[in-house]
């Protein structure tokens, strides 16, 4: 028995490493880039900039270097920041609720744009629609929270996070338990995914997911990818993205709906139980981000069916190569 199903551990082994490691490329030069950016202080000057952003959305300007972080780090650096800038400011429910939606859609920017990149879509589009994303549902909800009257009482957060070491050593040492736990989760992903396609979960799961897909514009075969980033995220998710995107079973327009929806609305689970630690409303965190996600994507799919070929191309996706069995690749479109 253990003879036979060792070449099968073995192929999954070696293509959860082949996977992280394509992943690793991605993520370490960037990591590197953005520990020198915080070093240097650029990032606290982002956050300054985005101040009178804020306010439009009912925010101190002081969240703006919450936001700037975790947008250039990630969710957990966020939350280290807003531990420290929000003791004495008397933020709302509504307010912190609005706060974690928008950094639930535009969060790890340099990391997760570049998968996206590679998955297919355009940097300049990718960081456009998450951003100006982010902005328009914050504003939406403070909107909606404010005219409502609702969550008005005083933010109480459940936990707070750690000081973090700023010592190069901690940070290194971190980084390694990250690729290390990113690899974990590939390998047993992988796994998994091989378990659903035999016992007919997978097949089950696009069935259901199919008259969604539809409504929103998109083929049945974008629905694997589309399960993994949105339960995943992108990071984690990112190496079977990208696999997926090179595989050649997607059109262009499919894999740039995908993508684009595992942008707005990604780690459903995960990042929506952090955000609520620090006192976030789930009608915000997770209802509003899924029902705004849902309807972007909707009208963003009919608005580019609309436009020319040669602008889609131009302006929205880019040439992914594809993988082929024998390893030669060519490019799709």
């Amino acid at each position: 028995m253990f003879k036979r199903s060792f070449p099968a551990v073995n192929d999954l082994f070696r293509n959860a490493l082949h996977t992280s490691l394509m992943l690793f490329k991605i993520i370490i030069p960037i990591s590197i880039a953005t520990r020198f950016l915080q070093q240097w202080g650029v990032v606290d000057q982002f956050g300054l900039l985005l101040g009178p952003v804020m306010e439009l959305v009912g925010l101190p300007g002081q969240m703006g270097l919450v936001w700037a972080t975790a947008m250039a780090t990630n969710i957990y650096g966020g939350m280290v920041v807003f531990a420290t800038v929000a003791p004495g400011l008397n933020l709302s429910v509504a307010q912190v609720t609005v706060l974690s939606t928008m950094i639930l859609v535009a969060h790890s920017l340099p990391v997760e744009l570049r998968i996206a990149q590679k998955a297919g879509t355009r940097f300049r589009a990718s960081v456009l629609i998450r951003v100006f994303g982010a902005l328009l549902l914050g504003w939406l909800l403070h909107v909606s929270y404010q005219l409502s009257g609702t969550l008005q009482h005083a933010n109480q957060a459940l936990w707070s996070p750690p000081a973090i070491d700023p010592t190069w050593s901690a940070w290194l040492l971190a980084e390694l338990r990250n690729m290390l736990i990113i690899f974990l989760i590939i390998l047993t992903l992988m796994a998994v995914l091989q378990i659903m396609k035999k016992i007919g979960i997978t097949t089950l799961m696009t069935r259901l997911l199919e008259p969604l897909l539809k409504l929103l514009g998109m083929s049945r075969e974008a629905a694997p990818v589309t399960i993994i980033g949105m339960t995943l995220g992108l990071s984690y998710g990112g190496g079977l993205i990208i696999q997926e995107a090179q595989s050649g079973r997607l059109s262009k327009r499919d894999l740039f709906a995908s993508v684009t929806l595992m942008g707005l609305c990604h780690s459903i689970f995960e990042d929506t139980l952090l955000m609520m630690v620090l006192g976030a409303h789930v009608s915000g965190i997770f209802w509003g981000r899924l029902l705004f996600s849902l309807v972007a994507i909707f009208l963003l799919v009919r608005l580019v069916n609309k436009l020319p070929e040669r602008l889609f191309d131009l302006y929205l996706v880019r040439p992914v190569p594809v993988i082929t069995a024998n390893s030669a690749d060519r490019v799709v479109g």
